[in-house]
């Protein structure tokens, strides 16, 4: 997420490492870039003009203590700004029960896997405060080929309640399943609603009826982040007819450049409540603007990626790792758990994102070439005996050609991994 703009961003202020002050004359070309930047990133041209506007009339002129270089200076209040426009100091977004969610977009957006992605959120969030909701989703999208079924799969994955309504009327099925929900004690039911390839008018009269005659607690629109300042357009023609109260920017995890979560807040005054950053149900992360900025900037996020840990990695297998490393007893078998870990948190790319200063200065094809690195690592420790694993040096020549065999891969694979393996240990040794 924001790939792009923290690439450009994380050499712009090397010019001003020797100026005493900051005047419009030598952050301009600063400045300049930034703009740029932006640009490039498909951010409306008068939202670029407001920010770069409000950046300079808050640092021309401005002395900078002794403490702060004017670089640093012109940075942080990038960063104050950037948060600013991406909605300021806002807390994670917690939902009020029991709630009926209706969900909305284009299709194509993703807002069926959406509708997983909350429903296994708002099971897991409770889970975690030993509260239990009881979850169905359904939907009334007649129009797109296996939609309903595509729901129906997912709620399964997630262990949720699926409805099917009978009635193939969009409005009426949206009744039913709603009525089913609360006459059978569901505190939280997620509608899904149709989509079109492009805004029309029947897909929003329809949303229109059903807003009207439900009244949701919550209506959350989908928007794909790929399509720049398209979203801002459908967001706006949502917030026209129909009005949400919050969004879910898909596709965070492509190579979108950021442009349309940079200026939905400042555009349309509505939230961004999620982000979307991959395929499965639980790929779905509450929108920090602060966090968001730092990112942008090159500073990584260190804070989600503790959260994204401590989620997906229990208490338990925490401890048990830690004491592995204490121990010095550093094992083949443990350096497959910390890489199967580590996998469940996210993707080498995906984690690589969070670092401060990393991300954006290591290229794809880098990146590519370690993913496929620990794909084969796994497959080798997983063709080696239970005894390989826990004394590495039991693995001579000829094992190694047995378990290279058994993996699938080359004999140099097998030494590289032992050679990464013996760097691990001397490191955990300091």
């Amino acid at each position: 997420m924001f790939d792009f703009l923290s690439q450009k961003f994380s050499s712009l202020f090397s010019g001003l490492e020797n100026t005493k002050k900051l005047t419009e004359q030598n952050i301009q070309e600063t400045l300049d870039s930034v703009e740029h930047a932006l640009l490039e990133a498909d951010v409306p041209y008068n939202v670029v003009r407001t920010f770069i506007a409000a950046v300079k009339n808050e640092v021309i002129g401005q002395k900078v203590t002794a403490a702060l270089k004017p670089a640093e200076y012109l940075l942080m209040v990038i960063q104050r700004k950037i948060v600013e426009f991406l909605g300021g100091e806002e807390h994670a977004f917690s939902f009020s029960f029991p709630l009926t969610m209706m969900v909305m977009g284009l299709q194509g957006s993703g807002k069926t896997t959406t509708i997983g992605k909350i429903a296994y959120k708002i099971k897991s969030d409770a889970e975690k405060n030993n509260v239990s909701r009881k979850i169905i989703v359904g939907s009334v999208d007649f129009y797109r080929p296996a939609a309903i079924d595509q729901l129906e799969i997912l709620a399964k994955q997630v262990d949720i309640s699926f409805y099917r309504a009978q009635s193939v009327d969009p409005v009426m099925a949206a009744k039913e399943i709603v009525s089913y929900a609360h006459n059978n004690g569901y505190d939280v039911v997620l509608l899904d609603t149709a989509g079109r390839l492009h805004i029309d008018n029947r897909m929003l009269q329809e949303l229109q009826e059903i807003d009207a005659l439900l009244r949701p607690s919550y209506k959350m629109l989908v928007l794909d982040a790929m399509t720049g300042q398209e979203s801002l357009s459908v967001a706006k023609a949502f917030d026209d007819t129909i009005g949400f109260h919050g969004a879910v920017l898909t596709k965070m995890d492509s190579d979108t450049r950021g442009g349309a979560a940079f200026a939905f807040r400042f555009v349309l005054k509505k939230p961004i409540i999620f982000v979307g950053e991959g395929e499965r149900v639980t790929d779905l992360n509450n929108f920090y603007p602060d966090r968001a900025a730092e990112r942008m900037l090159g500073m990584g996020d260190v804070r989600s990626l503790i959260e994204r840990a401590e989620e997906k990695i229990s208490a338990a297998e925490r401890a048990k790792a830690e004491e592995s490393l204490k121990s010095g007893a550093f094992t083949l078998q443990d350096f497959a758990d910390q890489m199967a870990m580590m996998n469940r948190i996210g993707s080498l790319s995906q984690l690589l994102k969070y670092m401060p200063g990393i991300g954006a200065k290591i290229s794809p094809e880098m990146i590519q070439r370690g993913e496929v690195e620990l794909v084969k690592f796994r497959a080798i420790i997983g063709s080696m005996t239970p005894k390989e694993r826990l004394n590495a040096s039991l693995v001579n020549n000829s094992r190694m050609q047995r378990v290279a065999k058994g993996a699938g891969v080359a004999v140099d694979d097998v030494a590289r991994l032992l050679k990464r393996f013996e760097e691990a240990k001397q490191y955990v040794k300091l």
